[in-house]
């Protein structure tokens, strides 16, 4: 299935040549949700045997109450100064025309917000390491969209036990046995022309090699020699190949869309509010698309 040059768009069209997307709609959930029920209410009668059901990680995080509100954090003067180093010099001047970020990009980071950015940062250090913290984004996974006032979404504690989960009840509940992936929509590096990847997340499933912030550094700088993909982070129930997995999760990412917005200040825009200002009932104003059910195309 791989050849020469191979792209985003190659691996999306091979998941849809093979299956039907179905973008799931449901109310917002909000932390103690009941996600899973409210998923299977929704996809009983048309989920069968041989489906693919791909889910975003940050939407099952905030259901199962893994957010943190970063106004509770008091930045210390050493992250204060990381910050401003890190993302208004390094990256904004260095790293940002290296890795050829957008100038509008170029423009958030080298006017990131200090106060703010520097209680990211420490949280980003305490979840994930300094390692995760070099990131000028994503860091350690935790995701600060489409949620209200200052909290942000933490990463799972383990992905693979949420498939496996959402997999058992539609088991026990429906009758039917799918494959689950869990998604993230931050980027993996495929290579172009080599059978390899470079991820930024860990993950379960062996789609690539970790190495974090290099990862996003490498695969910017030599973009005509790298595909960023959606990143499947964990996979339960009969195996997908490697190529077709890494299509699904990216077809999945670009039919679910991004609610109000890709980032915490695209949705404040878009609701005309301050970041800090966003609540969760302009949040429900919003269509939300946790999950995609993929449906094998009959011959």
């Amino acid at each position: 299935m791989v050849r020469k040059g191979i792209s985003a768009a190659d691996l999306v069209a091979l998941a849809l040549k093979l299956y039907r997307p179905l973008r799931i709609k449901t109310s917002l959930w909000r932390p103690g949700s009941d996600a899973i029920g409210e998923l299977i209410h929704r996809i009983k009668g048309m989920v069968g045997e041989g489906d693919v059901l791909v889910l975003s990680e940050k939407a099952l995080s905030v259901a199962k109450g893994l957010v943190f509100d970063e106004a509770s954090i008091k930045p210390s003067r050493l992250s204060k100064v990381y910050t401003y180093l890190l993302m208004r010099w390094i990256w904004g001047c260095l790293l940002g025309p290296l890795c050829k970020l957008k100038p509008q990009t170029l423009s958030w980071i080298r006017g990131y917000m200090i106060k703010e950015g520097a209680r990211h940062k420490q949280l980003a250090v305490k979840v994930g390491g300094l390692l995760e913290a070099l990131k000028p984004s994503s860091e350690a996974g935790i995701d600060a969209s489409n949620l209200p006032f200052s909290l942000v979404a933490l990463p799972l504690d383990d992905a693979k036990a949420a498939a496996k989960e959402v997999r058992g009840r539609l088991m026990k509940e429906v009758g039917v046995d799918v494959t689950v992936v869990v998604a993230d929509s931050d980027r993996l590096y495929q290579h172009r022309r080599l059978d390899f990847a470079l991820t930024s997340r860990r993950t379960s499933v062996k789609v690539g090699i970790y190495m974090g912030p290099l990862s996003f550094i490498v695969g910017r700088v030599f973009r005509g020699s790298f595909t960023p993909l959606a990143t499947p982070l964990a996979m339960d129930g009969p195996p997908l190949n490697k190529w077709l997995l890494l299509g699904l999760a990216e077809a999945a990412d670009r039919v679910r869309g991004f609610g109000a917005g890709r980032t915490a200040f695209d949705v404040a825009r878009r609701l005309g509010t301050p970041v800090d200002g966003i609540t969760w009932s302009m949040l429900e104003r919003v269509p939300h698309y946790p999950a995609v059910l993929f449906k094998p195309r009959r011959p």
